[in-house]
This record gives structure tokens, sequence and C-alpha cells, in this order.
């Protein structure tokens, strides 16, 4: 019988349950996938704990690469033994044989390893949207990064930095800031340590920023708000230590009139077209070394419930994957 991670109830990791889940035959229009590596995510913890309420018992994990071992009716595009990857809506990529629907997969081209597909599709198609949607950032912009040396943050910065902009970088530990700086950031920030509105804006003589990626939350978010130029994008797109704060839309514009946007990816992915265009912009500069992707941990499927401690406890670096 195949295995899965399933939760019966919201809470820390000790809920996650390795059992027995088989997900029957593909329906119409979907195919199933035999995993070979599995990303983990934020996202995956606020499933976990309740933030993003969901039906129980449930599976987790938003994204995975594959082998397509059975196709259903009327799919078009894929067939067996295609390699393939996909970051879903659905959470149920912590399993070892998944059923999928053909519309929201991609396939991987030789140049992208499993492991490298299962970490970039979620990770990868944010940093994606962030940079080139989202803020369409341009030479020499001045951009600061939070959580800088994380999934996503690693690929940003050395995507930011490969387009010209001015990287700064915001990490949690001194020990991260040589990695930080081998990944794109031209200055480094450590929280807690450095004062981060006044380090900005001292290395920026006083103009501050055109836009701030935030996946910290409550902990950073007035600052991030405060480290911005007049017009610039506050980016807040993940809360790790909580939700960020209810504001009036007045705080905004005594700061210079700037914007506030609150993204998801599977918004700008929605759409086949655009699933498929940043699908393509993604490899095609993972693939030109433009963006080196790190995978930092490598856990057992079965020692899901280790991984989510190690992310919530910010000992992990770069992506993680689980291995079924």
């Amino acid at each position: 019988m195949p295995k899965a991670i399933r939760i019966h109830q919201t809470g820390g990791p000790e809920v996650l349950r390795y059992e027995d889940f088989d997900p029957g035959a593909p329906g119409e229009g979907e195919v199933q996938l035999r995993h070979t590596a599995v990303g983990l995510n934020y996202i995956d913890v606020y499933d976990r704990s309740g933030l993003y309420p969901m039906s129980l018992p449930a599976g987790l994990g938003r994204e995975a690469a594959g082998v397509v071992v059975a196709v259903g009716r009327k799919v078009k595009g894929f067939r067996k033994g295609d390699r393939v990857a996909y970051a879903h809506t659905q959470p149920g990529s912590y399993s070892e044989l998944r059923n999928l629907p053909a519309a929201r997969l991609v396939k991987l081209p030789k140049a992208i390893s499993d492991e490298q597909g299962a970490a970039l599709m979620l990770k990868g198609l944010t940093a994606q949207y962030l940079l080139r949607r989202t803020y369409r950032v341009k030479r020499g912009d001045w951009i600061l990064v939070h959580a800088a040396v994380g999934g996503v943050g690693l690929i940003l910065t050395q995507w930011a930095r490969a387009l010209g902009a001015k990287v700064i970088g915001v990490v949690g530990s001194q020990e991260k800031v040589a990695l930080a700086k081998k990944n794109g950031c031209h200055h480094v920030l450590v929280l807690g340590r450095d004062l981060l509105v006044d380090s900005v804006r001292k290395l920026t003589k006083g103009a501050g920023v055109a836009v701030v990626y935030d996946s910290v939350g409550k902990d950073t978010f007035m600052d991030s708000l405060d480290c911005l130029a007049p017009l610039g994008m506050m980016v807040s797109y993940g809360n790790a230590s909580g939700p960020p704060p209810a504001i009036s839309p007045l705080e905004l514009s005594k700061r210079g009139s700037l914007f506030l946007t609150r993204p998801s990816l599977f918004a700008y992915i929605a759409e086949r077209k655009d699933l498929d265009a940043s699908a393509r912009e993604l490899f095609r500069i993972v693939a030109a070394k433009k963006v080196k992707l790190r995978i930092g941990q490598r856990y057992p499927l079965a020692e899901a419930a280790q991984a989510h401690r190690d992310l919530e406890a910010r000992k992990t670096t770069g992506s993680t994957v689980l291995l079924p």
C-alpha cells in the first residue's frame, strides 16, 4: 500500500502521521504520479497549524516532482514515463502516489533534476512573479529581501542581482550572512542585531528601497514599510512570525503614497498560458546558472515532522526536499 503523510487534527509537527493511503485510479483529466521528490514550504506549516483551514483528514504539501505512471481519460500532452513537476492549490504532495489534474503539471527539461523540480515549482515560481510581475525589478533598483537565505529568498536574491538590482538581504543570524552574500546580496542585515530602518536609510543615502519582499509578517511589517521610498511597494507574501497587523490606509499615505499587496502564486498561474510562461522563464534562468538552486536539507518522507521542526526553528537554509 502506498504511504502518505496525513493529518487528522491541526497542531504542531506531532500531528503528522505516516500512514497507508491509496489514491485510486486517476480520474478524467488526471494523471497519476509516482513522486520522486517533494518540496517543503512554510505554507505547509500554515496548513498543518490550521492558519489556513481545510477539511480533515488531509494531506500536506503543495509541490513535488515525479514520473507519470498512469493517465486518465481525456488527458492530452502527457504519457507514462514523463518527468513532471507541479505547484498545486490543494495540499497532498507528501505522498508516494498522487492523482492530479494534468492542467497543473509542467514537463521537466533535461537540465532540471527531480530534486530541483520539486524545490523550484512553488518557491521558484513565487520568485518569478514577485520579481517579474508584482513589481518588475529593473537595473539600479534598491530592493530589500527578508529571509534572504530561505528557499524563496536565495532564488530571489540571485535573480534580482542578475537583473541588475542592488540587493539588501535580511537574515536571522550572523551565521547566515556569508551564505546571503554568496547568493546575490550586496549588503546583509541581521534581524535583532541591526536597526533595520536606520541601516536601510544609510545604505540608500536616505532614499529608501523601491520594493520590500517580506515573508516574515508580524515582526517586520511596520519596519518594512518604513524602509520604502515614496511610491515604493510593500510585498507581504508570508507570515513566518504571524500575520501582519491591521493598518489604516492612511499609514501608506503618510509614508509617501506607498503601495501594499498580498499576492498569491496561484492567482498568478491560474491560467495555463501564465503557468507555462512562468515555468519557461524559471527553468531558463536556472539552466543558464544565473540562479543556482541550493538544496540545503533532505529528509525521508517518513521524517516530515522533523523537517517541520527544523523549518520552524529556522535551522534550515535554502530549499528542503522530502524523499519518498
